[in-house]
């Protein structure tokens, strides 16, 4: 068994959580709005520079335009969520909250795709939801608009990958990619309007950093995946949680506390069991947590699957 993979996924989600944690910096001065509309602005050169390399020949109009349409808006959704729930929040608060998203994934695969689970995994996806309401403690503290921006975040972004796992084969890379991103840029950009605030020159760098890290994390997460078997490489996300503590304690000045540590206990361990039921033969044919490749709270990053996809046809 190859786990060179591992390694280069845990530097993945390290820079991924050091992008969390700039959104949390950046988003105490700017809106959501703004700063997305920047992030996709500079992430544009980039993912162009990717996007080259396809081969595929077609047009920019979508195979399957209804779901294409929902998943640009559950991603545009998706992206003032995540910026909004890692700037008022502590950020291993919205990690373990996140972290429920593959648990969203396998029961969104039942209707989406028709897929089959069975008792084992409905019982960790019961289990795992449960450790979400430990984190929120519903009645003990207060249900504010930012918790609901991460349940939000990891509900739309468990349907887009659901939907990228019913189209993705048949719809162009460059489709995937691009129909978000203007997205982004088109809405992001009337709804700055109402809150901008002038950067100065550092935050703007600050802004760029936000693009290059989703997309060197992203690059990264390809090589793990190339690298390694998905079974190897999907528990390495739960190391964000790690990172998150860190970063918050050492930057911000935040504390986990109890109720949270055991709640994302719960979320981690329940996650853990459906990637240990989806990888072991003769359990499931189905596997919709282990071919769910990006990181969906990944606001600024682009997506890896269909880059996958590609390579596997290449190879």
């Amino acid at each position: 068994m190859n786990i060179t993979g591992a390694f280069y996924a845990l530097f993945a989600f390290a820079v991924f959580a050091t992008h969390d944690a700039v959104i949390k910096y950046l988003g105490v001065s700017y809106s959501p709005f703004q700063m997305i509309f920047f992030s996709t602005l500079f992430s544009f050169p980039l993912v162009t520079f990717m996007l080259m390399r396809d081969k595929t020949s077609g047009n920019l109009r979508p195979v399957h335009p209804w779901w294409t349409a929902l998943r640009t808006a559950c991603s545009t959704i998706n992206a003032m969520a995540a910026f909004y729930a890692f700037t008022v929040l502590p950020l291993a608060q919205v990690y373990a909250i996140l972290f429920a998203t593959p648990l969203l994934i396998t029961v969104l695969s039942i209707p989406v795709l028709g897929e089959k689970v069975g008792r084992h995994r409905w019982i960790a996806v019961i289990v795992g939801l449960i450790g979400v309401v430990v984190v929120l403690r519903p009645g003990a503290t207060e249900f504010t608009l930012g918790h609901m921006a991460a349940l939000t975040c990891a509900f739309v972004g468990g349907t887009a990958s659901i939907i990228v796992r019913k189209v993705g084969r048949e719809e162009r890379t460059v489709v995937l990619m691009l129909y978000p991103m203007v997205s982004n840029f088109v809405i992001m950009g009337a709804l700055m309007i109402f809150a901008y605030q002038p950067m100065p020159l550092a935050d703007m760098g600050g802004i760029g950093a936000l693009s290059l890290l989703g997309f060197t994390g992203g690059i990264f997460l390809i090589i793990a995946y190339k690298a390694s078997e998905a079974a190897i490489v999907a528990p390495m996300q739960y190391s964000q949680i790690i990172w998150a503590t860190l970063f918050g304690a050492l930057f911000f000045g935040e504390s986990i506390d109890l109720p949270t540590i055991i709640g994302a206990g719960i979320i981690i361990a329940s996650g853990l069991y459906i990637v240990f039921r989806e990888s072991q033969s003769g359990n499931s044919e189905n596997t919709p947590v282990l071919r769910t490749r990006s990181r969906a709270s990944s606001a600024a990053s682009f997506r890896i699957s269909p880059f996958l996809r590609r390579a596997k046809r290449e190879d």
